[in-house]
């Protein structure tokens, strides 16, 4: 698999796919450095590389803004997988050169404001120059069109340059975060500590605008680890929101969540569901976790469809005669159920579908699916039935399927 990364060779990013691949790197596992955020990311787009690591955070500067930018562009990619590196900068240059030969200082943007202080402190006055990456900066000192560079201290042996001062920083404990990133398809399973990421695009700029989406996020109990707004390109005040918050998208707190700020936004782009670096486990809060949100889902279609209904099924005008006084009438005499599920339904994975209703056609409840192991099977319906919000509110799909393994009994 060919991973493109921001080079060139001698980058903090370079790094992050080491750790990433760490003892698993064989002969299938190649790093490609391209020169920039957007092109790493474009050789994804275009085939030329399975994945692209980029970084996306930083704990003293935030989100790099050209990764986001890039990302939410076109909503064609998904994070994969995370990781975090500490940042160690180091100023480089060419041997023999002294602090007072500097006249220019080259890196990264992101690494100006984590050194800004000891600039200001060691090289005042000296102009600084922002390029692609730290490594392209070391690499323009060794050809001499740069005086230094702030770059880790392990470019210094790739592009022959001497260490003149380690550990420049501001702040001792500086991360980034990497991101792997790959085509559209299937999602890494849950974890229960795993990162959901989206671009939520503003309808329009009103008062109580952000209030709207981060409502969604806090009556659900979902954790924010990132926001940050950024113009869309269309004008003043047009903006979009990246996010990250704890969950997967298959949570149904988390898919809930996403719901409603799609009904509050112009666009949601999803940019992922993936496991976090850091091992937190996600908190769930009481009232919020899978079980609770089916048996409020069950106790809502009691409400709505636990009564009798005319005897009807999709497709049939067939009608059966009461097998006893006061019993619900059947609209089919092959047994079948109805499952409805909150977010999206598996049916190309092959996986458990969470929070799944079990409901008897044109009759009452049937049961509850308290646990998540009640519907295990892959779906191959007889039918289906695609149920708009006014007759299902509940559910995006519902799937029609004869029950052929357990006798049918009817309940009150």
């Amino acid at each position: 698999m060919r991973y493109a990364y921001l080079g060139p060779e001698g980058t903090f990013t370079e790094s992050a796919v080491a750790s990433l691949l760490g003892s698993q790197r064989g002969d299938g596992e190649q790093p490609v450095p391209y020169p920039s955020i957007g092109a790493t990311l474009a050789a994804v787009r275009a085939g030329e590389a399975e994945r692209a690591v980029v970084p996306v955070e930083s704990s003293v500067e935030g989100i790099v803004t050209a990764t986001i930018d890039d990302l939410t562009s076109e909503g064609d990619l998904l994070i994969r997988a995370e990781t975090r590196l500490p940042i160690e900068f180091a100023l480089l240059a060419r041997p023999g050169t002294a602090l007072s030969d500097i006249k220019a200082v080259g890196g990264h943007p992101q690494a100006e404001p984590q050194c800004r202080r000891w600039l200001a402190a060691n090289l005042p006055g000296r102009e600084w120059v922002p390029l692609a990456s730290n490594a392209e900066a070391a690499r323009r000192v060794a050809e001499g069109s740069l005086d230094a560079a702030l770059a880790g201290s392990f470019a210094a042996a790739k592009y022959g340059l001497a260490v003149l001062t380690p550990d420049v920083h501001d702040r001792s404990n500086a991360v980034t975060r990497f991101i792997v990133v790959g085509p559209s398809g299937e999602l890494p399973a849950p974890t229960g500590s795993d990162r959901t990421s989206l671009a939520a695009f503003l309808a329009d700029d009103h008062p109580g605008a952000l209030m709207e989406i981060l409502t969604e996020f806090a009556v659900r109990g979902i954790n924010l680890s990132t926001i940050q707004s950024r113009p869309t390109g269309g004008g003043l005040g047009s903006y979009f929101f990246f996010i990250d918050c704890e969950g997967h998208i298959d949570d149904a707190r988390v898919g809930e969540a996403m719901m409603g700020v799609r009904r509050v936004c112009a666009e949601v782009r999803f940019l992922g569901s993936y496991p976090r670096s850091d091992g937190g486990q996600t908190q769930v809060r009481p009232g919020t976790s899978d079980p609770e949100f089916a048996e409020a889902a069950a106790w809502l279609a009691r409400l709505r469809y636990g009564r009798p209904l005319p005897a009807r099924v999709t497709g049939s005008r067939e009608r059966l005669p009461r097998e006893q006084p006061g019993r619900s009438e059947v609209g089919t005499r092959a047994a079948v159920r109805l499952l409805l599920r909150l977010g999206r339904l598996h049916e190309s994975r092959g996986e458990r579908a969470a929070h799944l209703l079990e409901l008897r056609a044109c009759s009452h409840l049937l049961c509850e699916q308290r646990g998540l192991d009640a519907v295990e099977e892959s779906f191959e319906p007889a039918d289906q039935l695609r149920l708009g919000d006014a007759q299902f509110g509940l559910a995006r799909r519902g799937v029609v399927r004869e029950r052929q393994r357990e006798p049918f009994k009817l309940i009150d």
